[in-house]
């Protein structure tokens, strides 16, 4: 919700100053009146960027990019290894198209450091729930957001479209000890149709009119008594049509909707849908000036029936993970857009009695696209069980510092808390991969 706050003066059309706007769900933390002032200086200027698409649930490595062809039956599963477009990758038989598209990605298959925690908190913030909520860790986003700044007055430098998910943990931490300033716009499904006006009542659009006739009015006391130019850049992101038009996906041919698929908004278990459009508006967000957007993405808890729902729901991920990849290249942003697909850990090698893999820590595995990236290769391997990393393991940490570096950001430069404290991004051993980007 946005709550646009100013001192409590009353002014002669009988609109309070302190009076505050709210538009649907939609939060824009995210865009204070200093970046505001700072997207204006910088608007125009070309800008590196991150979508990180996060697996709820923690999404099976030895039945996706890490099989086990020779293990016994009871590790391997029952998917086959298919070959890509890079000599000796292998990915599962279920993701054809980003096989076809291997020369794009870089998979990681050793990576290390994580807990067993179903949060997002590992792959937004780089710490663990406990430390995330004691030392108020923030999301790298608003991080991102903080120390770059917007890119226009009226795009967020961070878009968060995970939806408000049950299951608590999975859903975005917010500024942290960066404070509520640095926090994302959130969008999901409920928001677009708030924002379009789409199904809404002759009452409820009647408010909104008033709402506007109140913009209206306080636009005009600004100009009358000369209010301070910050406020009006603000009112100017309130009523502006960019960021409507940026998620907007209707906007693109069907041609390429189909190619990312549609997908649903409903929620798989107690994580997020897997919405392909999502996908796609990432990218317009991104092309629109966005620096980070996230994306949550399907349900992957499988303790029970792996297999079934691997073969119900793998292939749209190929198609949506695919078309993100390719439709970036294919425009020229893959340089300058990093794309991270990763969830909060593995599975166990061994499948139980529930033909399902329970949560396994100790190793998991990333999919990881642009960015100006060394991709077309494999980093790191398991042992013949996919239960431990066998050679280059990569603590987890890397691969945000990794996102920091292609972003231009020292991941070891320290930023103030709200207090004016000094906080490192990410501790000094974490770095960014070597073979990504050295």
């Amino acid at each position: 919700m946005l709550k646009l706050l100013g001192p409590a003066h009353r002014y002669c059309d009988g609109v309070s100053r302190r009076s505050f706007l709210q538009i649907g769900g939609l939060a824009l933390g995210g865009l204070s009146l200093p970046h505001l002032l700072q997207a204006e200086q910088t608007k125009g200027r070309s800008h590196r960027s991150v979508i990180m698409v996060y697996l709820t649930g923690g999404i099976s490595h030895q039945d996706t990019v890490d099989l086990k062809p020779n293990a016994p039956k009871e590790v391997r599963g029952e998917f086959k290894p298919i070959q890509t477009s890079v000599p000796g990758m292998q990915l599962c038989e279920l993701l054809p198209r980003l096989a076809q598209s291997a020369k794009r990605l870089a998979i990681l298959r050793s990576l290390v450091g994580q807990i067993d925690e179903h949060s997002s908190y590992q792959s937004t913030t780089g710490f663990n729930e406990g430390v995330m909520r004691r030392e108020g860790k923030p999301h790298f986003g608003s991080v991102v957001a903080r120390v770059q700044g917007a890119t226009d007055p009226v795009i967020p430098p961070f878009v968060d479209l995970f939806p408000t998910m049950q299951h608590r943990p999975y859903n975005s931490p917010a500024g942290g000890f960066l404070g509520r300033t640095a926090s994302g716009v959130r969008i999901d499904g409920q928001d677009l149709a708030v924002m379009r006006l789409k199904g809404r009542s002759t009452a409820e659009l009647g408010d909104r009119r008033e709402l506007l006739a109140q913009v209206d009015r306080l636009k005009g006391t600004m100009d009358s008594v000369g209010m301070d130019s910050q406020y009006r850049r603000a009112f100017d992101v309130l009523t502006s049509s960019k960021l409507l038009q940026a998620v907007d996906v209707n906007r693109e041919p069907d041609k390429v909707r189909d190619r990312y698929g549609r997908g649903s908004t409903k929620h798989l278990g107690d994580g997020a849908p897997m919405w392909n459009d999502q996908l796609l508006m990432a990218r317009r967000l991104v092309e629109a000036g966005a620096r980070v957007v996230t994306v949550a993405y399907g349900f992957w808890d499988t303790h029970g029936q792996n297999f079934r729902h691997m073969k119900q729901h793998l292939p749209l991920f190929d198609q949506g993970i695919s078309a993100l990849i390719d439709d970036l290249h294919d425009r020229g942003m893959d340089r300058d857009t990093t794309v991270v697909v990763w969830g909060e850990f593995g599975r166990t090698p061994r499948i139980n009695k529930d033909a399902g893999r329970d949560h396994w820590a100790r190793v998991n595995s990333a999919i990881l696209a642009g960015g100006g990236m060394k991709t077309g290769q494999v980093i790191g391997s398991t042992d013949p069980s996919g239960a431990e990393a066998r050679s280059d393991p990569i603590h987890y940490r890397d691969v945000l510092a990794t996102i920091y570096h292609n972003l231009g950001i020292d991941p070891h430069l320290m930023v103030s808390d709200i207090g004016g404290r000094p906080n490192a991004i990410l501790p000094s051993e974490a770095r960014p991969i070597g073979r990504l980007v050295g």
